[in-house]
């Protein structure tokens, strides 16, 4: 009997993601401004203080000072690598944050923007731009943390386009 629970321990261990990389001592600092994110069609996100990240009043993921990202259920997500490389859960490369702009994983040009003002743009890969609502509280130090949670949702977005349908992010382990 013990060798049993042992052994469905071990696979229920064995198929858990593992933290990405960098986990245990983080990756690139952020300032964690107090930010909304006003989008088209949508609930706002919000950013408070504290790291949690809010849409439509629900929490989705946490952020903290040193680039990790948890899930709505504190699980590691993802930590922004000091060289602005997005990497999640396994490793998987989740793309690039610089300190307005961020790029897919499969791409070195950028695929948004969080301008000064707070604009968010969008960039087809046919040099088509489009808005994507605006940023209140980003401006300065905390930038960088509004384009990673810019990135998180362009992410989700690029692999449910690319699964069909398949949801991808943050808030319950892999979706958002």
């Amino acid at each position: 009997m013990r060798l049993c629970v042992f052994s469905v321990f071990a696979l229920l261990c064995a198929c858990a993601p593992k933290a990405p990389p960098r986990w245990a001592e983080g990756g690139a600092e952020l300032a964690i401004p107090q930010a909304r994110w006003d989008r088209p069609d949508d609930d706002p996100i919000e950013i408070h203080p504290d790291g949690k990240v809010m849409e439509g009043g629900s929490l989705k993921f946490v952020l903290d000072r040193v680039g990790r990202v948890t899930d709505n259920d504190y699980e590691p997500f993802a930590v922004l690598q000091p060289d602005g490389h997005l990497a999640g859960t396994d490793g998987h490369p989740l793309g690039y944050v610089g300190l307005s702009n961020a790029s897919p994983p499969d791409s070195e040009h950028a695929w948004l923007a969080v301008q000064p003002d707070g604009a968010v743009i969008y960039f087809d890969p046919d040099g088509e731009r489009s808005t994507g609502g605006a940023w209140r509280g980003c401006a300065g130090a905390g930038q960088r943390a509004c384009a990673l949670v810019t990135q998180i949702y362009a992410m989700r977005n690029y692999m449910r386009r690319r699964q069909g349908g398949v949801t991808f992010g943050v808030g319950i382990g892999v979706g958002l």
